[in-house]
C-alpha cells in the first residue's frame, strides 16, 4: 500500500526554445507521485526528459505547465526538504572531503564544530570514516561519488533524487555503493522518505525500485509502470527477478505508435529529423555477429546478449534501434532476431556487406535519403552539411541537430552513399560516381 504523498507532478509540461527561437516540448503531461517509503526508478532513452524531470522536482527548472507539489505546497524554487546526487560527483577540488560533505549545513547556518560533526557522522555512515581531510583527487572514483552521497543525506533530506549516481563507475563499485544505499534505506538508519533514481541501467532498477516508471521520448512521458513486489535484498538469478528484467527489457524496446511512424521510410520533410540512434558501425556489426553464431543461432534474449556482449544498456539499446531501423534484426517482447537480411549482411563480404547497408539506409532512413537525392540534383555533386542542420533545426535542438546529422554521415559514408569532407564541412556523391556524372555531362 502507498504511503503518503511526497512529491507530485500533475499535468507538468516543458519547453525549451531551439536555437531560432522556436518550442520545443522535452516533457509532456507528466502526472507522477512519489509516496512516502518507495524508491522508484526512472527509465527511458537519452532525451527522454529524465533529468529535467528530477530538477523540475528539485525545484532547480520550473515548469512550463502543470503542477509541482512538495507535501501538498506548490514548488517556486530550490526544496529544502530534496536533495540531489550527480553523475558527475559535483566535488569542488580546492575544499577537503568533510567541507564538501557539509556545504549544504553551511547553507543552511549551522554552525561550524556541529556541521563538522554530522559531516563526519555522514562519512562514518557511508564508508569513509577517517578520509574527512583528504581532498577529492586523492580518492577514488567510487569514493568520491560516495562523498556526493554524504553531501546530499548530510542535511537530511526527505527526498532523496539521484541523477545516474552509479553509471560512471564500473561494474562492481556500482554494484557495491548501490548495494550500501540499499542498506541505508532498508535498515531505517537514515531519515529519507522516498528516493527517485534516473537510470539506464535495466537490472539496477529492477533490483533497487519498489517501482519503475519507464519514459517514452519527444516528447517524455510516463509511457508504463513496474510494480516489484519482490522483497529486498533481492537475488538477480531468482526467476521472479530475472523475468522483471525481461519484462522491463520488453517495455523498454516497444517502440510507441508515434516513434514507429516517425521512422517509416517517407521522404515527408516531417520526418526528416527522426532522432536517428547513436550506434556505431562496428558495434553494430559485434552484436549481428554474435547474434548469429552459437549459441543464440539468430535469436536471443536481450539480457543475454547484453551480459555477452558487456556492454551497457545505454550502449546497447541505440544499436538495437539501429538494427531494427536498417532491417537487420527485429526486437520483440524482450528478444531480439535477426532478419533474412541480417543474416545475408553476417555472411556477406565486406564490400557487399557495404551496398547491402546503404541499399537499407536509403529505403528507412528519410533523412539520407534526402541527402542523398539532394546531392544528386546538384551540378557539382556537393552540398555543405549547413544546408542540413538548417533544415533539421527546423525541428530540432542545434546540439540534437548536429546528432542527428553526424549519424546520418557515419551511417551513408559507410554505406558509400555519400561521401563527407571534415575539412571543408561538405557532403558530397561518392568519388567514383562524381567522375561518371562529369563525363556524362
Amino acid at each position: 500500500m502507498n504511503g503518503d504523498p511526497i512529491v507530485e507532478l500533475k499535468s507538468v509540461n516543458k519547453n525549451f526554445r531551439t536555437a531560432d527561437g522556436t518550442e520545443l516540448r522535452v516533457l509532456e503531461g507528466v502526472d507522477f507521485t512519489l509516496h512516502d517509503g518507495e524508491i522508484v526508478v526512472l527509465l527511458g532513452k537519452s532525451g527522454s526528459g529524465k533529468s529535467t524531470l528530477l530538477r523540475i522536482m528539485a525545484g532547480l527548472v520550473p515548469a512550463t505547465a502543470g503542477q509541482v507539489q512538495y507535501r501538498g505546497q506548490p514548488v517556486f524554487g530550490p526544496v529544502s526538504g530534496i536533495a540531489m546526487v550527480f553523475q558527475s560527483f559535483a566535488l569542488f577540488p580546492w575544499l577537503t572531503v568533510r567541507q564538501n560533505v557539509a556545504l549544504g549545513l553551511e547553507a543552511q547556518g549551522v554552525p561550524e564544530e556541529e556541521r563538522e560533526a554530522r559531516a563526519d557522522a555522514m562519512l562514518d555512515l557511508i564508508g569513509l570514516g577517517g578520509f574527512g581531510g583528504a581532498l577529492p583527487r586523492e580518492l577514488s572514483g567510487g569514493m568520491r561519488q560516495r562523498v556526493g552521497i554524504a553531501r546530499a543525506l548530510t542535511v537530511n533530506p526527505d527526498v532523496l533524487l539521484m541523477d545516474e549516481a552509479f553509471s560512471a563507475l564500473d561494474v562492481l563499485t556500482g554494484e557495491t555503493l548501490r548495494d550500501d544505499m540499499l542498506e541505508l534505506w532498508d535498515n531505517d538508519k537514515i531519515p529519507t522518505k522516498g528516493i527517485l533514481i534516473v537510470s539506464h541501467n535495466i537490472e539496477e532498477a529492477v533490483m533497487m525500485a519498489d517501482r519503475v516508471m519507464i519514459l517514452s521520448s519527444d516528447p517524455g512521458r510516463i509511457r508504463v509502470e513496474v510494480e516489484v513486489n519482490v522483497p529486498r535484498p533481492r537475488d538477480v538469478d531468482s526467476p521472479e527477478v530475472r523475468g522483471l528484467i525481461d519484462e522491463v527489457y520488453a517495455l523498454m524496446t516497444m517502440r510507441p505508435v508515434q516513434e514507429a511512424a516517425a521512422a517509416a521510410p517517407t521522404r515527408d520533410a516531417s520526418h526528416l529529423a527522426f532522432r536517428l540512434p547513436g550506434a556505431d558501425i562496428g558495434r553494430m556489426e559485434a552484436i549481428l555477429d554474435l547474434l548469429a553464431d552459437a549459441p543464440f543461432n539468430g535469436r536471443a534474449d536481450l539480457p543475454q546478449i547484453a551480459e555477452e556482449a558487456e556492454l551497457s544498456d545505454e550502449e546497447l539499446f541505440p544499436i538495437y534501434e539501429a538494427l531494427g531501423i536498417i532491417g537487420l534484426a527485429q526486437v520483440d517482447k524482450g528478444d531480439i532476431t535477426l532478419t533474412v537480411l541480417g543474416r545475408e549482411y553476417v555472411e556477406a563480404e565486406q564490400i557487399d556487406k557495404q551496398k547491402l547497408f546503404g541499399k537499407q539506409l536509403l529505403a528507412n532512413v528519410p533523412l539520407a535519403a534526402h541527402i542523398r537525392h539532394s546531392l544528386e540534383q546538384e551540378p557539382s555533386g556537393a552540398l555543405p552539411e549547413k544546408r542540413f542542420t538548417d533544415l533539421l533545426t527546423d525541428y530540432l535542438k542545434s546540439d540534437e541537430a548536429e546528432h542527428v546529422l553526424r549519424v546520418a554521415v557515419e551511417w551513408g559514408r559507410y554505406g558509400e552513399v555519400y561521401e563527407y569532407d571534415y575539412h571543408t564541412g561538405r557532403l558530397h556523391l561518392p568519388e567514383g560516381e562524381r567522375e561518371a556524372e562529369a563525363a556524362q555531362s
